[in-house]
């Protein structure tokens, strides 16, 4: 008997009085790929909206929510099956051709990738080039050990905190601060990359943290993020410092972006009247293996 994975995401708004919704933009439906395929998703919103799909500039399918009605409750349910694939372990992958670093792209790729090699926040250049020089150990001479060391760093420097309100604090502020969330330690390790000639982007989706018994994973019951970084004949790596992990099949993809803003999994307005109070938002993430029989499909 097979394996696969079932996610549960809710996220429930709650107001004092009925409020009028806006337009709401979900992320919340991964794409089929050849390490991840997608067996069945279902999106549940109260109180209902119309739903349009499309895809975004980076591929990542996108609903779009029209309401009608007002509510003092939003409520979204998403719930996903799925099946990972394991990934090769990049470091240790018998007869992988070695990338030397300093890196440089090819200039065809470059034309593709310049977008993910621009820093996000170029002014933090300087704040940026300080804390990566003023790292004691010997300067890595191939580009998977430079970025494993990278990631393996931004874990032992900074302490983890969960942060459950929006938005992503800037690398400079995960540098000063000394800690940050999972999305926080993903731009740091992104512009950190960047400002070393790699293309990175950041990825949103889900932790497996129930995959492998005694292992002691951050990040589960919520959101997850994370990094990838573009490596010739390699493709899209992705780096967990959250978690210290690259290329496991414990991270559940569902949208890549080119900043953590693009990636934010629920996003919407309301028409707040005099009055009304935002109470609060409670969002509940649940992952757990199930056996799976192929032969079910429809």
């Amino acid at each position: 008997m097979k394996t696969a994975i079932r996610v549960l995401h809710s996220t429930r708004y709650r107001y004092s009085h009925p409020v009028k919704f806006g337009p709401h933009r979900l992320l919340l439906r991964p794409r089929d790929g050849h390490d991840m395929r997608l067996i069945s998703s279902a999106i549940e919103i109260s109180p209902q909206p119309r739903l349009r799909w499309h895809f975004d500039t980076f591929g990542n399918s996108v609903a779009s929510a029209e309401f009608f009605e007002a509510s003092d409750t939003l409520e979204i349910r998403s719930e996903l099956l799925l099946r990972r694939f394991s990934h090769e372990d990049f470091l240790a992958a018998p007869g992988r051709s070695l990338i030397a670093y300093p890196f440089a792209y090819s200039e065809e790729d470059l034309i593709d990738l310049a977008p993910f090699i621009a820093l996000e926040n170029p002014h933090e250049g300087p704040a940026i080039a300080a804390w990566l020089n003023a790292d004691p150990e010997p300067t890595a001479d191939e580009a998977l050990v430079f970025l494993r060391n990278l990631s393996d760093r931004i874990n032992k420097q900074h302490d983890y905190v969960r942060r459950e309100r929006s938005g992503t604090q800037s690398a400079a502020t995960t540098i000063a601060e000394g800690s940050g969330s999972c999305r926080d330690f993903a731009l740091l390790f992104m512009e950190a990359a960047r400002l070393s000639g790699f293309a990175a982007r950041f990825v949103t989706g889900y932790l497996n943290d129930t995959a492998e018994e005694g292992a002691e994973h951050t990040g589960g019951g919520s959101t997850h993020a994370w990094a990838e970084i573009y490596l010739p004949d390699e493709g899209w790596v992705e780096f967990d410092p959250t978690n210290r992990i690259i290329g496991s099949p414990n991270l559940i993809r569902v949208a890549v972006t080119r900043t953590p803003y693009q990636a934010i999994p629920i996003s919407g307005i309301y028409e707040q009247h005099p009055g009304t109070t935002h109470l609060g938002m409670d969002v509940e993430v649940q992952v757990r293996n199930e056996p799976y029989d192929p032969k079910t499909d429809d």
